[in-house]
């Protein structure tokens, strides 16, 4: 029998989401009744090719424990190591979990909610053998200008073959923390490895994974996750 690479998940959710403007952490903001890092886990949790789901949590998070996390089951993990970046607590994260090196790690903003099981599916069957891994990601639709010192236009980028990436962004669990080890300063987990020369594929996802980022993003994302019931 060929061994079998098994499917973890981790969000890193140790952040206070200072563009917010809000005392409680972004990731438990209320949508639609429930904390914003619920849907996510849940979707997460209810995928039956995910064995377990980490969640990366600050050693004082006193929140997390303040909500029934029943319907996800024996899968969530909460684990109190996150650290003062994104990379750091995904790398604390790896090491806690004692995967082993060759385990896909699917990588999840607590941050976008509105994550779904194809989005899922459709990452696990085209990563599944892939030599890198890649990350969900789509193409960008507007017409990008970058600005000069005094917030005027200094020219038009071109945005064919241009992405925006998205998340999960997934890797094997060895190879995400070499890749992290080397580089502490990245925004997400691609960067990471593409600074080690490797080159993650695209997996083409869409816009209603976006990142709740501004307060008047929480009402979008409510009513899509209205829309998606």
């Amino acid at each position: 029998i060929p061994f079998m690479s098994e499917f973890h998940a981790l969000v890193p959710a140790a952040g206070f989401g200072a563009r917010m403007g809000n005392e409680l952490p972004k990731q438990y903001l209320p949508i639609a009744g429930q904390p914003m890092i619920g849907y996510a886990l849940n979707t997460l949790c209810a995928n039956p090719q995910i064995k377990t789901v980490f969640v990366v949590l600050a050693p004082e998070d006193s929140q997390f424990q303040q909500y029934d996390w029943s319907a996800c089951g024996d899968k969530l993990q909460p684990l109190y190591c996150g650290g003062a970046t994104r990379a750091e607590s995904v790398a604390n994260g790896l090491l806690v979990s004692e995967l082993e090196p060759d385990d896909w790690v699917l990588v999840h903003d607590a941050a976008r909610p509105n994550l779904t099981q194809a989005h899922l599916d459709k990452m696990i069957t085209e990563l599944h053998d892939d030599k890198v891994g890649g990350i969900l990601a789509v193409p960008v639709a507007d017409t990008l200008k970058r600005s000069n010192a005094l917030q005027r236009i200094e020219c038009t980028e071109p945005r064919d073959k241009l992405w925006q990436a998205q998340t999960p962004q997934m890797f094997r669990a060895g190879l995400l923390a070499q890749a992290l080890h080397q580089c502490k300063t990245v925004t997400d987990e691609a960067s990471a490895i593409e600074a080690m020369g490797l080159q993650p594929k695209l997996v083409e996802g869409d816009s209603r994974n976006f990142k709740v980022t501004y307060p008047q993003d929480i009402r979008l994302a409510e009513l899509l996750l209205q829309e998606g019931k």
